[in-house]
């Protein structure tokens, strides 16, 4: 379980590190190769990266599909809630239950379903045919127009991520069962950055000079203008 707990995350981030990576040697490569430098442009003119665009939008078609897996686990998909949010709390617990259990099964199909599809556009010939058994008239499957990969591995994208979701989905449901909470994201969270905490007796929105408003990380010159836990020189009633 602890290798599924950030399986999305290691695949979306290797994912959009590569494409980022490939789009940007592909367009460095075109540019430089359209400036006249001996040598060094016949080289780059006998690159053949034409294949890069389709590599990119395959690529980016498997990041969606299990970043939609990554969004059941960690709640960022977007759902209107509010009359399930208004009813008790038992009523409230059975409707969620179902919610989860209808995306599950809707998942689990539309993973069978896309397992079917490729198993019949190329996959049943492929393996067949790495095992050395009689392939027989079964279709060996098209191919893609760049790359010239079989189009059954690009399919794979498919029945993996809604497998995947469907998994994360019956993970929330026993979750939600055992503990009577559902995943949250907060959207205004940034990971790797602390959240510096303000100061219960500050007022940040007071403005000194009625015009910009107070900066909590500047200490003003005079002590009762100084900012901290203990409050002003005059709340004291020290002299100032």
């Amino acid at each position: 379980m602890k290798f599924l707990d950030h399986l999305e995350e290691w695949l979306i981030t290797f994912l959009i590190g590569g494409a980022t990576l490939i789009i940007f040697t592909a367009v460095m490569h075109r540019y430089a190769a359209g400036v006249p430098i001996p040598v060094v442009q016949d080289w780059l003119l006998s690159l053949n990266l034409s294949w890069a665009q389709e590599l990119c939008i395959i690529m980016f078609v498997w990041m969606a599909k299990f970043g939609a897996a990554y969004g059941v686990r960690t709640g960022i998909h977007v759902g209107v809630d509010v009359l399930i949010n208004s009813l008790s709390g038992r009523t409230r617990a059975k409707f969620i239950v179902f919610g989860m259990s209808a995306g599950a099964f809707f998942t689990g199909i539309v993973g069978t379903l896309g397992a079917h599809f490729v198993w019949e556009n190329g996959a049943h010939y492929a393996i067949f045919n790495a095992l050395g058994l009689a392939t027989g008239d079964l279709y060996p499957g098209p191919t893609t127009p760049d790359l010239e990969w079989q189009t059954w591995i690009v399919y794979s994208a498919i029945p993996l991520g809604s497998y995947l979701m469907c998994f994360r989905f019956l993970q929330v449901t026993v979750g939600f069962i055992r503990t009577g909470e559902l995943p949250h994201h907060d959207h205004g969270h940034v990971d790797g950055v602390d959240e510096d905490e303000v100061p219960v007796d500050i007022n940040p929105y007071n403005m000194d000079d009625d015009l910009h408003m107070h900066d909590l990380k500047y200490k003003k010159r005079h002590p009762e203008q100084q900012v901290g836990d203990g409050g002003t020189a005059a709340d004291k009633g020290e002299p100032k």
